[in-house]
Formats: structure tokens, sequence, C-alpha cells
């Protein structure tokens, strides 16, 4: 499961997550930007191909053209704070395989991610606190 700041949360919440696994924020960070590449289908970009810093994780095309252009998305959502995803739904799209908030499997190119909890913890805590 997941933690995230207490005071992003209701106090009902709060309760709930002290059992959680508390997510460490620059190890998110490292895992979103260097390792899962999320940056990189969930930015905006200029013209030239280049991320935007004013987009980073506000959703944007697919910087590539899909094999299967019906069975592929072509446009990445916001992650940005993790917009409409609990916590728990959050972890099971980072650790079992990118079951979305409706129980079904994402469509092609989101990575079919399983993570550790731990980690899955870091990049949703990383993600929760952009601004």
């Amino acid at each position: 499961m997941v933690a995230v700041a207490a005071d992003a949360r209701a106090p009902q919440q709060q309760e709930q997550a002290s059992s959680l696994p508390r997510g460490n924020v620059e190890h998110g960070r490292y895992l979103a930007e260097h390792v899962a590449m999320c940056i990189e289908c969930h930015s905006g970009r200029d013209a030239n191909g280049n991320i935007l810093q004013s987009d980073l994780f506000e959703g944007g095309s697919i910087p590539f053209a899909p094999p299967w252009p019906n069975d592929w998305a072509n446009r990445a959502p916001r992650n940005r704070g993790l917009p409409g995803y609990t916590d728990e739904q959050a972890l099971r799209l980072l650790t079992q395989g990118a079951i979305g908030r409706d129980g079904k499997q994402l469509r092609p190119p989101m990575p079919r991610f399983r993570m550790t909890p731990q980690d899955a913890a870091d990049v949703i805590a990383f993600l929760r606190s952009l601004p």
C-alpha cells in the first residue's frame, strides 16, 4: 500500500494511511524520470520533440507512432497528482500490470509494471507531491 503526506488526506484517510508504507519522494522522482520513464509519455513536448519543463507530467501526445493504431492510446493522460486515482488504485496500476481505475488493463504503450510495493509507493508519493 501507499502513504502520502498526511496533510493531503481527510482525517479518516489519515488513519488508514498509518499502516501503509511511506513513499520516498526523491526516490519516486528518480524512478519516474530515469527508470520507469513516466516523464517521456506523460509530458508535453515542443515542436522539436523536447520535453517542456512547464508541462512535466501534465499529459501529452504519445511521442512515437504505434504499430497498431486502433489498439494503442494516442495520448497519455495527466499523472501529475494522480487525479482520479486512490492510493490503492495507483498501487494496483504500478504493481499488477497497468490495471486502471475501472479494473481494466490500460492500452499500450502503457508498460505492464510489476514494481515492488515500496517502489510504487515512492512513485505515487512523488507524483502526488507535484503542485
